[in-house]
């Protein structure tokens, strides 16, 4: 249980930003004003292997001839109290820190991301802004900041930064790149099907309204894309773009093979499901260990799911249609399938099983749910419904043999 409850947090995560496994020690000072001409550029980091990197890292980039520093809004302190059920329950606090340039990369080089810089054309005065701003929210009693994944993180907060600094008119191109939150993470997701599954079950159709003009942003590439057709007062936005660090063409890990994806277990699933029901119809034998199983995953998810969508600040973690499926409920099967003295309620949940997985197949036909399924959720879910008939027909066949006895 612990470890899938640590499955899943890690999935809630989200991650567009760096997360930093170590809070930085060596702050930049805040009382670094100067009268020297500074040069501001967003640094764009490509995504890296792990799932923490998939969307890649934004950062702020403010250099002189006597400082170069960049300012991290994806720090956070893994070693704080109860971190990651904190982060579970949607206490996603962050910290934006600024340090020496040369500190930021080294990370970035180890796993072959691609660093991209793209130099703002802004005024002196609109720089010094930037960095006042940016000096002041960097004090302790200011850093600390409620993270959320699409709407403030690593990427989205530094742009909200920029737009802050400067009177001037910033526009960027109205073309969204991606029509959901979801459709975007799954292009970042892609070689990672099992990762994007999870996000799938635990998130809900807040992932799935239409985007408006600039959502798509928290993912740093697609900011990056847009700023470089971006314009400031009239005049391009970006006044130079620089390779810091080439990188490989692709640091993320190959496609996942097709037999190890949600969708081939998903078939198995319900192949197993289907088998377990024809068994008991031809033999008159029920796989109880086949039952306890499935049912004992759906319920230690439903367990999940249920946290996520009551308790959970999250806000994309509800509704979430799914928990008619995932909820603790479904380990009364689990358990009650060994008992005979659980018959009755084990029935109940057996019959409300089948309507369920009918009504919701049905219902997601239609323009009633907008919230997304993940392919691999079908053969998954409709393996429901030939168990729960096993189920069913085991206990009439029960009573059919009582009736008997007695006459």
């Amino acid at each position: 249980m612990s470890r899938l409850f640590w499955i899943f947090s890690m999935i809630i995560y989200l991650s567009c930003g760096v997360m930093a496994r170590e809070r930085t020690d060596s702050v930049f000072p805040a009382d670094s004003v100067g009268g020297e001409d500074l040069t501001v550029s967003i640094v764009t980091c490509d995504p890296g292997p792990d799932v923490y990197e998939l969307c890649g890292h934004a950062a702020i980039r403010i250099r002189s001839e006597v400082m170069d520093s960049v300012w991290n809004y994806g720090i956070f302190d893994f070693s704080s109290p109860n971190f990651i059920y904190r982060f579970c329950k949607g206490e996603t606090d962050y910290m934006v820190y600024g340090y020496q340039f040369s500190r930021f990369m080294p990370a970035y080089v180890r796993r072959g991301s691609k660093v991209t810089e793209q130099i703002l054309d802004l005024t002196q005065e609109e720089a010094r802004k930037l960095r006042s701003l940016l000096q002041v929210e960097s004090r302790p009693e200011n850093r600390i900041y409620r993270y959320n994944y699409v709407r403030d993180n690593c990427a989205t907060r530094p742009w909200k930064r920029v737009t802050q600094a400067t009177d001037r008119e910033i526009l960027l191109p109205d073309t969204l790149y991606y029509p959901t939150f979801r459709s975007e993470m799954r292009h970042f997701h892609r070689n990672y099907p099992w990762y994007q599954f999870g996000i799938d079950l635990v998130l809900g159709s807040g992932l799935d309204y239409p985007l408006a003009k600039d959502e798509d942003i928290f993912a740093p590439p697609v900011l990056a894309a847009k700023i470089a057709e971006g314009s400031i007062g009239g005049n391009p936005l970006v006044r130079e773009t620089n390779v810091i660090f080439p990188g490989y063409y692709d640091a993320t890990l190959p496609a996942t093979p097709w037999w190890r994806t949600p969708m081939a277990v998903g078939i198995v699933m319900f192949a197993l499901s289907l088998g377990t029901m024809f068994v008991y119809i031809l033999k008159k034998r029920l796989w109880k260990l086949w039952i306890c199983l499935y049912f004992l995953v759906v319920g230690v998810a439903g367990c999940i799911v249920t946290f996520l969508v009551f308790c959970s600040e999250h806000e994309a973690t509800s509704p979430n249609i799914l928990i008619l499926w995932l909820n603790p409920l479904q380990l009364i099967i689990a358990a009650g399938v060994w008992f005979r003295s659980w018959k009755s309620v084990v029935i109940v949940m057996a019959c409300y099983d089948v309507v369920m997985a009918v009504a919701l197949t049905l219902l997601w036909a239609t323009p009633l749910i907008i919230q997304v399924a993940n392919p691999a959720v079908w053969p998954m879910l409709l393996s429901i419904i030939p168990l729960s008939i096993a189920i069913i027909l085991s206990s009439k066949t029960q009573n059919d043999n009582r009736k008997t006895q007695k006459a």
